[in-house]
């Protein structure tokens, strides 16, 4: 009868949609992993000329590491990707001065900006 034909083709049309709804927002989700950086040590190397910088993934996708800038002045552009829930160190060079405040500013390739206080050691 049409009245039971039209119930199943508006249930097979709901079922559908469902199923595409489902399959979208899956699909949105693996696109749009979130980006989280911790910067989790700075070491001053001897010597007075670089920074170490240690970086931590915590995010589900890979990051691009674009800048790394230490008071305000940029010392590192070379650019390097971290993979998800791993870690990376980067030499920066910048003479340092014992007993000194760094600010280490880490800027990523979607322009997110990461921050992290250091004290220089005193001696």
């Amino acid at each position: 009868s049409p009245v039971v034909a039209s119930i199943i083709l508006i249930a097979v049309t709901v079922a559908v949609s469902i199923a595409v709804a489902a399959w979208m927002g899956a699909l949105t989700f693996t696109f749009m992993g979130t980006e989280e950086l911790k910067i989790t040590n700075v070491e001053f190397l001897s010597g007075n000329q670089y920074i170490n910088v240690t970086l931590q993934n915590t995010g589900t996708s890979p990051i691009t590491i674009n800048e790394i800038w230490v008071n305000g002045a940029l010392k590192w552009s070379t650019g390097q990707t971290i993979s998800a829930n791993s870690q990376a160190e980067i030499k920066v060079s910048h003479t340092w001065s014992n007993g000194y405040n760094y600010e280490i500013k880490v800027v990523t390739s979607k322009g997110n900006q990461f921050y992290y206080t250091a004290t220089a050691p005193s001696s």
